[in-house]
């Protein structure tokens, strides 16, 4: 790998923007520099970088010259506005914001998948625009991979519960304003979610909010389906949205076609990126999920069915989305040479 690429993180300012700068410096990522770029809003905003601090810039086709790869974390319109000019700068593209699925040639990934199955991936000069898969699928993926090492799956069925930071610094700035505003007698504001989320779990928005909860539910199952090649069976899937800030909780109910005991389940579960824990005080937890960067698990058998148990998990929904854009930034990089590929 080139120990001197340059990055550029459309999204500098944004909330999966920062997680993914922080992470960049944590894993020593052969960096020569690294530019944040955003919209007009944040224009000169400053933003620390490890020990540095440096300026949100103008995204334009300046800014692409000779950046290696390319990140972006902010919204689906934006990156679907400004992709094209790291495209033609000749930079590697890592998609956070989940704004190139309709683009033919991009592709779904889940490092932390490939690696559970096996996969080897062959470097490419010129490799396909990423998408990094949504955490919610990353980990639900993960968890009927591990349990289907115990035997057939026959019935699989989760609830998911997501945090207002799905939905960026908006969304977290919501939650807290209706907060603020039911315990002060006052209006909801409702821009984002076009519902009450404070105090409230809700299966879904107002008929303004973009994009509707079905539409996020359906991408998970989607993106399950592509980054585990339908290895696993494809499970009922129900997501809500609760009045936490950080991290997706997972509810999920397996039916095994033989009956397994918890203990054989925590065996099997156990291992990279899951961390199992069944003592009460340490249980996963919205909490304790922060700024984990595994995914907290506990197991416990269903009180009428022999075969079946249950899962609940917690993850930090930025955090694991920062890892595997890391990691695909890491894939794409190998053997890779610096600017331009003419």
């Amino acid at each position: 790998m080139s120990t001197n690429l340059r990055v550029a993180i459309v999204g500098g300012a944004t909330l999966k923007g920062r997680e993914l700068a922080g992470v960049l410096k944590e894993r020593n990522f052969p960096l020569r520099d690294i530019r944040l770029l955003d919209d007009e809003e944040t224009l000169g905003q400053l933003e620390a970088l490890g020990d540095e601090v440096t300026f949100v810039q103008a995204v334009s086709p300046e800014q692409f010259e000779g950046v290696d790869v390319a990140f972006f974390a902010t919204d689906e319109k934006f990156t679907r506005r400004h992709w094209t000019l790291a495209r033609d700068a000749g930079a590697a593209i890592i998609d956070l914001s989940y704004g190139m699925e309709s683009h033919g040639e991009a592709v779904v990934r889940a490092p932390w998948l490939e690696h559970e199955l096996g996969r080897t991936l062959h470097p490419e000069l010129q490799p396909a625009p990423a998408i990094v898969a949504h955490p919610a699928a990353v980990v639900l993926s993960l968890l009927l991979l591990r349990a289907q090492k115990l035997g057939a799956i026959k019935t699989a069925a989760a609830t998911i519960m997501e945090p207002a930071s799905e939905h960026g610094r908006r969304g977290m700035d919501e939650l807290h304003e209706q907060t603020v505003s039911l315990l002060s007698f006052r209006e909801l504001p409702k821009q984002v979610f076009d519902s009450q989320v404070a105090f409230n779990t809700i299966v879904r928005y107002g008929e303004a909010a973009e994009p509707a909860l079905e539409t996020i539910e359906h991408r998970i199952v989607r993106h399950m389906e592509q980054i585990t090649s339908n290895a696993v069976p494809s499970p009922a899937v129900l997501l809500l949205q609760g009045a936490s800030f950080h991290a997706h909780t997972f509810s999920v109910y397996l039916e095994m076609e033989q009956a397994t005991t918890v203990e054989q389940v925590v065996k099997t579960m156990s291992g990279d990126h899951l961390a199992v824990t069944q003592g009460a005080d340490d249980a996963p937890s919205n909490v304790n999920a922060a700024g984990q960067d595994q995914v907290l698990l506990t197991v416990r058998g269903d009180q009428k069915r022999e075969k079946g148990f249950w899962l609940w998990a917690a993850a930090d929904n930025l955090r694991l989305l920062a890892l595997n854009a890391a990691d695909c930034a890491e894939a794409v990089a190998v053997g890779r040479p610096s600017g331009k590929v003419q």
